[in-house]
């Protein structure tokens, strides 16, 4: 084990290299052609085949048949001006806020790993490199295109960085992470002039009601032990300070960790709104954006089984339970196929001079935390598919 961890540390200037390249050049949701030339080209260097899989993803196989255990990253950025003031700071106006650059160089790096301990390999392991995942819809779209099939995957791990002590791993029971459901409403009224309001239907007027009858989705609506929360963090209507605008438009999201809380909330959204807006004479459209995700599954063999691994691997005790996150992550939609388990590596606390989190435009991430996260992922994939030929 201490081998491989020392492996991974002797090709951590490669990792950091890439992880800078791409750091370089965010580009976000489906849209990667510079990410995906970049981690088809290293691939291809390594001694790997890559596979183009539907829009943006990639994929590429080591070992032998028998079990196959995937190890997943993610290439997407945020559309977000970056505040670091990095030597290798984005300049396009969008940024790498949430590691994903971290992510994807780890899983390179871990690549090369494994293509040199191939002969090693008790199985398969595919690799599964996403885009769109803040986008959310990354992770269906390759799943539709059968990622989890050719051959068949019996058990997948992802890893994301986390604001905490650089090279502390954490992890969660059961649900992990929330769902996560965006929607639009879109309020339809009567437009007219300001000083005329009884000749007009105010779709403004109905949107802040349906802002404030959601709030009784999660008050008097679900059990008190259930966690949902209904967000609107977007309303827009109007043009001018005396006009009744035609139309006006909330955003939002559901996030919850049950499924039919999840489903129950999603049709409770949609009666609340369009009977709030007929109740005052207009109308509401509800959409929303693909199909969601659902809630973060971790596999109790697998993580039990993965502790043992991280923790043999970087040391007794650094795997630490953490409270679920309320936050969502599209990986989730793997964990309801296959065993599926998902942990979080410290990439820099506030104490060791890394004072911002994820989403934040000035945050960085300490690089040191990279070859561990390669090692992680190469060492779940040996010992498990040792564990299970």
């Amino acid at each position: 084990m201490s081998d491989l961890l020392s492996r991974a540390k002797e090709l951590e200037d490669y990792g950091i290299d890439i992880r800078r390249r791409i750091h370089k050049k965010p580009e976000i949701g489906f849209d990667l052609p510079e990410t995906v030339k970049l981690v088809r080209e290293e691939l291809k260097s390594i001694g790997f085949e890559p596979a183009a899989c539907r829009t943006a993803g990639i994929t590429a196989l080591a070992g032998k048949p028998g079990k196959t255990f995937l190890l997943r990253a993610d290439m997407d950025a945020l559309p977000m001006k970056e505040e670091t003031g990095l030597p290798f700071a984005s300049e396009n106006g969008f940024m790498h806020a949430c590691g994903h650059d971290m992510h994807t160089s780890a899983l390179l790096l871990a690549a090369r790993i494994l293509k040199e301990r191939e002969g090693e390999l008790k199985g398969t392991v595919k690799l599964m490199f996403q885009p769109c995942e803040e986008g959310v819809g990354g992770a269906l779209d390759m799943v539709n295109a059968g990622v989890l099939e050719c051959p068949s995957v019996d058990g997948a791990m992802a890893l994301h960085v986390l604001h905490e002590k650089s090279g502390s791993v954490g992890y969660s029971r059961g649900t992990a992470c929330a769902s996560s459901d965006i929607f639009t409403i879109t309020v339809k009224g009567k437009g007219g002039h300001g000083a005329a309001p009884h000749l007009c239907v105010d779709p403004i007027h109905i949107a802040v009601h349906i802002h404030l009858a959601l709030q009784a989705l999660n008050s008097r609506e679900v059990n008190p032990d259930e966690m949902l929360v209904c967000s609107i963090c977007q309303i827009n209507g109007g043009t001018a300070t005396n006009v009744f605008p035609e139309t006006a438009v909330l955003k939002g999201t559901i996030r919850t960790m049950n499924g039919k809380v999840r489903s129950f909330a999603r049709e409770r959204l949609v009666q609340i709104a369009e009977q709030t807006a007929g109740t005052f004479r207009g109308e509401a459209e509800v959409k929303f954006l693909h199909e969601g995700v659902p809630p973060m599954e971790n596999n109790r063999d697998l993580l039990d089984a993965s502790i043992g691994y991280i923790d043999v691997l970087l040391g007794e005790g650094t795997c630490k339970e953490l409270p679920r996150m309320t936050g969502s992550e599209d990986f989730s939609i793997i964990s309801q196929m296959v065993p599926s388990v998902l942990y979080w590596v410290g990439t820099g606390s506030e104490e060791e001079g890394y004072p911002y989190g994820v989403h934040d435009p000035r945050v960085t991430f300490n690089e040191e935390s990279l070859h561990k996260m390669a090692a992680i992922y190469a060492n779940t994939a040996i010992c498990w598919l040792k564990d299970h030929s």
